[in-house]
């Protein structure tokens, strides 16, 4: 049986002739952080969030924090990251009080 190449069948993360390819998470596309105040929780951990500038948004407890078992009531002040191309939506990523 003859010897296989190198990279036969494997795909890798370089352009054939330049350098490697940049991740999903360039600077450009990063989210905003924001804070807020709970104003209603919602079924199936979710809660509808007013920001400071009196927008809503419906947001969703980070991994994290469902992990630790963080409770959230109405009232309690969030820090929340929000995706620059969706500003209805956001993830709660800390508790402030």
């Amino acid at each position: 049986m003859p010897p296989r190449p190198k990279n036969s069948g494997r795909r890798t993360n370089r352009n054939r002739y330049g350098p490697p390819k940049r991740s999903s998470k360039d600077e450009d596309e990063k989210a905003v952080e924001v804070d807020g105040e709970i104003s209603s929780v919602l079924a199936g951990t979710m809660f509808r969030v007013k920001l400071e500038s009196g927008h809503e948004v419906l947001a969703h407890i980070s991994g994290k924090m469902r992990k630790r078992f963080i409770r959230l009531v109405v009232g309690d002040k969030v820090k929340m990251e929000m995706s620059p191309y969706d500003l209805t939506k956001a993830r709660i990523v800390f508790r402030l009080s």
